[in-house]
């Protein structure tokens, strides 16, 4: 079962004795954990049973003694255990000395008013070890490790539901273009945009364009299609933007070049029959990417992209023998590309 799936699942009366979480998403980790204590407690009995250790500095055995208490004046406790390094291949330099023997044999007999979350931060576990055999037998396991694109649109989905709010398709893959799939950014942009739509609970395109600020890729994209479009003046004021935003006329004469390398790429391979997917396997990008390139291969033929590598290209040497200011021979690249044979 995948980390979304188990979080969405969590109840509070089927939370399992002992959970072994491991992977680098931090941010899902910690939303794992949150929402364990949101089901066991109450604000009154929180405090006292809610117990966090580290395993660098706290023997393993401290903390099955912990977890085999009794909580106090509550009927359930929660006991975490981060940085589980006894399951890494990684050589950790520890302050005190673990009884493994204490943690296996609780494992057999957890107890019945704790939940024990063991976290290992790491992207993979060492599975010759036989604590990590026992704990995968014994525990109930989840992954925690970075979701992909739809598991990331997935995660969106169930983070609005939770809240009352619904997002439109189409604003979820622009807010995935231009987040990414950091979840802790996702959230902060998230709770712009229901805080915008507040009366709608609904989500749209439109509301992602005005809140969400757009990506440099994006603007690139912005700035090839209003030259496919002869819109000169449009991909000068997209320009101009990008260096207000202090981005560098080298970095941004680079990402113009790709840009029109992979729209040279795509059109060949389309004009060979090829599909969306095998173009984006074959060219090794993102089905997306493949998605919007397809798109502007109308506006182009491909003797235009040809020159405009080529113009790329001069324009890069200019710059770097001296021949022209770098903010200046990027701005006639954009007239002189704009411009239609």
């Amino acid at each position: 079962m995948t980390i979304l799936a188990t979080i969405k699942q969590l109840k509070r009366d089927t939370l399992q004795k002992v959970y072994f979480l491991y992977g680098v998403e931090t941010f899902l980790i910690n939303e794992f954990v949150d929402k364990v204590h949101q089901l066991l407690f109450t604000e009154d009995d929180e405090t006292m049973n809610d117990i966090r250790f580290q395993l660098i500095d706290t023997p393993i055995q401290h903390v099955v003694e912990e977890a085999a208490t009794i909580p106090f004046f509550s009927n359930r406790k929660l006991v975490v255990v981060h940085d589980f390094y006894l399951v890494s291949s990684q050589k950790v330099k520890a302050k005190v000395e673990h009884d493994v023997q204490a943690l296996e044999d609780y494992l057999t007999t957890p107890a019945d008013s704790t939940v024990l979350i063991i976290i290992a931060p790491y992207e993979k576990i060492d599975e010759r070890k036989k604590l990590t055999k026992r704990l995968k037998k014994e525990t109930t396991i989840v992954e925690c490790n970075p979701l992909n694109e739809e598991q990331v649109k997935q995660w969106i989905t169930n983070s609005l539901h939770e809240h009352g709010f619904h997002i439109d398709q189409r604003a979820s893959q622009l807010l995935f273009s231009r987040v990414g799939s950091n979840l802790m950014l996702l959230e902060k942009e998230l709770e712009k945009c229901m805080l915008y739509t507040t009366e709608k609970r609904q989500i749209m395109e439109q509301d992602v364009k005005e809140l969400v600020a757009e990506t440099v890729d994006e603007s690139i994209f912005s700035v090839v299609e209003s030259v496919a479009l002869g819109k000169t003046e449009r991909a000068l004021l997209v320009y101009h933007k990008l260096l207000r935003q202090k981005e560098e006329p080298l970095a941004i004469l680079a990402l113009l070049t790709r840009q029109f390398r992979n729209l040279l790429y795509v059109k060949i391979r389309q004009e060979k029959g090829y599909g969306q997917k095998e173009i984006a396997s074959q060219l090794k990008l993102h089905p997306y990417v493949v998605q919007l390139a397809l798109q502007q291969t109308k506006r182009y033929s491909k003797p235009h992209l040809r020159r405009a590598l080529i113009a790329c290209a001069d324009t890069d040497y200019a710059i770097k023998t001296g021949r022209d200011v770098k903010e200046r021979a990027v701005e006639l690249l954009l007239i002189t590309i704009s411009m239609r044979p």
